[in-house]
């Protein structure tokens, strides 16, 4: 097994473990102990940083894998780390500055829907610091090919230092000041973690080795650091909606969206790990110009992606029912099944395309990618405005959904026309047709065979998902959707074993 397999497993393994708690801390801790006010609270607050970090970092994270290839001399990789420190220190800088001078009018928007905010905006250039590192470090592990560690310490390390902290505020052991303060700092012990264990691996430096910075790739860094900076809120178009929601509508119903966006953002688990692995390899092909394997790899890792994200996306839609009714205060939060319906599904278009994003950024076309991001992000502004007045919560995650549809057709069409590469093959559209259909026997099931079944709800789901899961399953690998997938199960059949045997 390969290197890129032995991560992405383990990695992906890391991440369900901290979807795992994540389920418990969300769905049993968080609907118990705190409001829909405080939870809202949490998620503008990290989803402003995790925003102003993306524009801070300064395009480094994109193009530590892009420039890695060039840099790396065996152990030596000539100041790469030193160099990704800090460029993000001057971007950080001057977010600093521009917070300062508009910190008033940013009061002033959250202000009178969302006075909580008002209260710890401050704490924000902390928590954007911490979020801002937190992800240099990881990029510059993935690169090295070690994501598990650093996936654990995000996935799982912050979730159980929040879940204490949830706990301790729970229980009234602390103040609401004490508490953000906590929340706050989990990110920034996660951030100290990801740097010694980057330090651990021996391959790190602080110290820029000037004299392999020649002046033509200071300006190729510098031209496409630039670049990178602005394309770096493309990952982050579903942020805009808790940030839209804080202030159009308040921290309340910011809760009940938060609540129903954790259980759609299961869906891209496996590309976070996946893509962050799958990335440096793109980037070494792209830069041996072996368009070959660009095509293969893009395919491969969109198929399956593709795949996976909509299974788990069906999985959860059988059971989102049963799940707001056995959460702690169901009833409160029931107002997001819509978003969990029109956020997953957009959640499955990204993890599933990004790949091509990820082609173009390191191409010698990626100049290009502004023009998207210009119309992904202004779709996505625009059609947030318009939206929530007109759907609420629902309308937030219906923005998400039109602005990525617009953009992935555009970069496709893109892809195909300019470079040649295409990342869609006949299992996308296989997958597509079987999810319909798999929609509609969910339909047909609530229609006709829970009205007439006496069980309970945990039972009901249970059955529900062992025969529709089952079903689902075994049409992938009976349409043989992804070669790939049926040799695997093939091979670790135990019926194949058998087969080898009495030969």
């Amino acid at each position: 097994m390969g290197v890129i397999a032995r991560q992405s497993i383990k990695g992906a393994l890391a991440n369900y473990l901290g979807v795992a708690i994540g389920f418990f801390v969300s769905f049993f801790v968080l609907t118990k102990y705190l409001t829909q006010e405080e939870i809202g609270l949490t998620r503008v607050m990290v989803d402003a940083a995790i925003l102003f970090s993306s524009v801070a970092q300064l395009g480094s994270n994109s193009s530590i894998v892009k420039f890695f290839p060039y840099f790396k001399d065996g152990k030596n990789n000539h100041g790469v780390f030193g160099l990704s420190v800090l460029l993000p220190m001057v971007g950080f800088m001057l977010f600093a500055l521009a917070f300062l001078i508009f910190r008033e009018p940013l009061l002033g928007i959250y202000s009178k829907n969302a006075p909580l905010l008002a209260d710890y905006f401050y704490q924000l250039p902390m928590l954007t610091f911490f979020a801002l590192y937190l992800g240099i470090f990881e990029t510059n592990a993935s690169v090295l090919l070690r994501i598990t560690v650093p996936k654990l310490v995000r996935e799982v390390g912050i979730r159980l230092f929040n879940l204490a902290t949830y706990l301790l505020y729970g229980f009234d052991l602390i103040s609401l000041d004490v508490f953000v303060w906590l929340f706050c700092g989990s990110y920034g012990l996660a951030m100290m973690l990801n740097l010694f264990y980057l330090i651990s691996l021996g391959h790190i430096s602080f110290r820029i080795d000037r004299g392999f910075l020649t002046r033509e790739r200071v300006k190729e860094i510098g031209r496409y650091t630039l670049f990178m900076t602005a394309v770096a809120l493309a990952g982050n178009i579903p942020l805009f909606n808790s940030l839209f929601l804080g202030a159009k509508t308040g921290l309340a119903l910011t809760g009940v969206y938060t609540i129903a966006s954790y259980i759609a953002n299961v869906v891209e688990v496996p590309y976070r790990s996946l893509g962050a692995i799958s990335r440096p390899v793109i980037a070494t092909a792209v830069k041996d110009n072996n368009w070959d394997e660009v095509n293969r790899l893009g395919r491969q890792v969109s198929l399956h992606q593709f795949l996976v994200s909509l299974l788990i996306f069906y999985l959860i839609w059988i059971n989102v029912d049963a799940l707001f009714q056995m959460i702690p205060n169901g009833k409160d939060f029931v107002g997001g099944v819509g978003v969990v319906f029109l956020l997953g599904m957009a959640k499955v278009l990204n993890s599933s395309f990004s790949v091509g994003t990820d082609i173009l950024n390191f191409s010698r076309h990626y100049p290009w990618g502004l023009v998207f991001i210009a119309v992904l992000t202004t779709s996505a502004i625009l059609f947030n405005l318009s939206f929530i007045d007109m759907m609420g919560i629902n309308g937030a995650a219906c923005a998400t959904l039109s602005a990525y549809i617009i953009y992935f057709l555009l970069l496709n069409t893109f892809l195909w026309r300019r470079m040649r590469v295409n990342v869609l093959c006949i299992g996308h559209l296989k997958m597509m047709l079987l999810i319909v259909v798999l929609l509609a026997l969910d339909w047909g099931w609530n229609h006709w065979l829970t009205p007439v079944l006496p069980l309970s709800i945990i039972v009901g789901a249970v059955l529900k998902t062992l025969v529709l899961g089952s079903l689902s399953v075994a049409a992938v690998l009976g349409w043989k959707i992804s070669p790939t997938v049926n040799r695997i199960v093939k091979k670790y059949s135990p019926y194949n074993k058998k087969d080898n045997s009495a030969l």
